[in-house]
């Protein structure tokens, strides 16, 4: 195995897709801290058309938002709705487990085609401004469910965990209360892939860190304009999805 803070495999890239995977990163910080969620549902697409390796990229994903949840929750963990979290979480961890194993022992190409066709979904969604209705009953034990296990395989489980949280915690705590969340379901998926010897791409995700910071400031600053814009922003993202994924799909099929 490459050892963890090796930087071959970066340095093999071209300096043009070079060039593609920081502006990708920045993009991922900007969405990240300026939605609260959709870091990684809206940049891993991008990042395996330059690479087609789930498993390269979603250690590096993973390492970023932990770095950059912690800086955003760690003055405000007293505006986390921790009610909400444990009442939660008793769906969102078995899953979440559940979706950690399915990366490590499924086809790299199954694990593509999965990534692009989760999203695929969300850009849809997003284009024709739909919403996923939560609720408190079955409905949301199921998305909270489905939301645990894609998060667990890719990282892109936060719509349907959002759809949820979104009728169960009060706005101005929504996005401080998905941080702390994701900062716990990512430490559990980067704990299972060191147990199961995966390289976590250390000296990848420390180089590409400084260029995630510059979105995730960009972000922090535009994060009240995008929510109060936040229909036009969504059908915007969700038409580059759409594209996206149908190239993505395409290709890998």
């Amino acid at each position: 195995m490459e050892p963890y803070f090796s930087i071959t495999q970066l340095l093999d890239f071209s300096p043009v897709n070079l060039l593609f995977i920081a502006l990708i990163f920045i993009w991922s910080g900007f969405v990240r801290s300026g939605l609260g969620f959709g870091g990684t549902a809206l940049s891993l697409p991008l990042l395996l058309m330059v690479h087609d390796s789930p498993i390269y990229w979603l250690p590096i994903v993973g390492s970023q938002l932990l770095i950059f949840s912690a800086l955003t929750m760690s003055r405000r963990m007293a505006n986390v709705d921790w009610v909400v979290l444990r009442k939660t979480s008793v769906y969102i961890l078995p899953a979440k487990l559940a979706g950690v194993f399915g990366l490590i022992s499924l086809p790299a190409q199954w694990l593509v085609i999965i990534i692009y066709t989760v999203t695929l979904a969300y850009g849809v969604l997003w284009m024709f401004n739909l919403t996923i209705r939560g609720g408190d009953g079955w409905v949301a034990k199921f998305l909270l469910f489905i939301g645990g296990y894609f998060s667990g395989t890719s990282l892109t489980g936060a719509p349907p965990i959002v759809a949820v949280y979104t009728q169960m915690v009060k706005i101005t705590q929504l996005r401080d209360t998905l941080f702390v969340l994701w900062f716990f379901l990512v430490t559990i998926k980067l704990m299972t892939l060191v147990a199961f010897d995966v390289n976590l791409q250390i000296a990848s995700t420390l180089i590409l860190a400084p260029v995630a910071f510059i979105g995730h400031i960009i972000g922090l600053k535009v994060h009240l304009a995008i929510m109060q814009n936040n229909d036009l922003f969504r059908r915007v993202v969700g038409a580059a999805l759409i594209g996206i994924c149908v190239l993505g799909l395409g290709r890998t099929i």
